[in-house]
């Protein structure tokens, strides 16, 4: 397989992502990625674009998205008001017919990337509506009996936060790729693209200290690496020593400037039972 893909100076993309990547690529199948919140997955599209000097069209769905806004709208309503004025326009219906960002996609000179973002936040029936002009590459435009087709296939990246299940047939044309959380090496390697030259010490104790507190039983939201990238801008900023981020017992201490790591007041209680409790029994 020609490995095109292998991350950025800015984005740190394990093995398997790169192998993900140029997989979809190569089958010429959307990459269909899923993982927790803060695990890279918006930005990916952004960085293949990136890396292989390629456009980028960004479609982020919401829960009122209809999967025909990716292909075009027709506005009617503007074309009913220019008309009530005596507009030229109205006599031609292209002026009212807006292009979605599959459309500008599949007129780009050049290979383009889409993304596809959030694809479960919009109703069940969105990915079974796209399947057709997703394999075919093109579609029709009814209002002015026109076919639009794809001048390169896009190389087309779909995230997903698992809010709901996906049709099968939808399933069938993706590649997959399933982004872990980055264990202590590749978070480390984050970090230095990030914050260059940061102290060993303090990048030692605050993923110690990071790890630590999303392995709190019970939490309700575990901190991510984006959530973690402000922890340590913070901890620079206010020139916090590694040293007060240590504690002789680790369930003992609640790190400082934790407002960027706990993000709701449910966890934050949790968390201070726990250390009370453990500080407790530690008596």
């Amino acid at each position: 397989m020609r490995g095109d893909f292998q991350g950025t100076e800015r984005y740190v993309a394990t093995p398997e992502l790169m192998t993900a990547v140029n997989a979809a690529v190569t089958l010429a199948r959307p990459l269909l990625i899923k993982g927790e919140p803060g695990t890279g997955k918006t930005l990916l599209a952004a960085e293949i674009a990136r890396a292989l000097k390629k456009p980028l069209y960004e479609w982020h769905v919401k829960s009122t998205t209809k999967a025909q806004q990716g292909l075009y709208e027709y506005d009617a309503v503007s074309r009913l008001r220019d008309s009530q004025l005596g507009d030229q326009r109205v006599r031609d219906i292209r002026n009212y017919i807006v292009k979605g960002q599959l459309w500008e996609a599949f007129e780009s000179e050049v290979q383009p990337v889409v993304l596809i973002d959030e694809i479960d936040k919009a109703d069940i029936e969105f990915p079974n509506d796209l399947l057709r002009e997703l394999d075919r590459m093109e579609f029709h435009v009814y209002e002015t009996r026109e076919t639009v087709h794809a001048r390169h296939r896009p190389i087309i990246v779909i995230t997903s936060n698992n809010e709901k299940e996906l049709p099968d047939a939808f399933l069938r044309r993706c590649f997959f790729h399933y982004i872990r959380f980055p264990d202590e090496e590749t978070m480390t390697r984050i970090i230095e693209v990030h914050f260059p030259g940061l102290k060993r010490d303090l990048v030692r104790e605050a993923l110690a200290s990071f790890f630590r507190l999303r392995d709190t039983p019970g939490l309700k939201k575990k901190p991510t690496t984006s959530e973690l990238l402000d922890w340590i801008k913070l901890l620079v900023a206010e020139d916090v020593p590694p040293e007060a981020l240590r504690s002789d017992d680790a369930r003992t201490l609640i790190p400082p400037l934790h407002g960027a790591l706990l993000k709701n007041e449910q966890d934050l209680h949790l968390f201070e039972q726990l250390v009370f409790l453990n500080r407790r029994n530690a008596r």
